[in-house]
């Protein structure tokens, strides 16, 4: 059985629209597959109404330190991140920032992530 946040993030879709119509946790991994073969008429109108180059529904965070990796729906306070690491890592344990750069680091990325980022001064 696949969760509706999963069948979401497959059908690259929030998990509004997911519950909306009908799409809870517990469906069949054939089911899934059979909606993204032959998506019904509003899946169809979803993807046709993104704007180019919009915000994408669903990012796949990933620490880089220790390489585990995350689903997110992306805010929009969210900076481009120089770096991004598991909140149980040290600091040290990313390279350093350069010798003209400031470092911020930002909490509350995903459910574990600090986001650094890294400005030229």
């Amino acid at each position: 059985m696949i969760s509706a946040r999963e069948v979401a993030q497959r059908l690259d879709i929030p998990l509004e629209m997911a519950a909306r119509h009908g799409l809870d946790g517990g469906m069949r991994e054939e089911a899934v597959t059979a909606l993204e073969q032959d998506p019904p008429a509003w899946l169809v109108q979803s993807r046709a109404n993104r704007k180019k180059g919009a915000r994408p529904v669903w990012v796949t965070l990933k620490c880089d330190v220790c390489g585990f990796t995350e689903s997110a729906r992306p805010k929009k306070w969210w900076p481009e991140f120089t770096y991004l690491s598991c909140r149980d890592h040290a600091p040290g344990e990313l390279p350093a920032a350069g010798f003209d750069q400031h470092r911020t680091e930002i909490e509350g990325v995903g459910g574990r992530f600090i986001g650094i980022v890294d400005v030229t001064v």
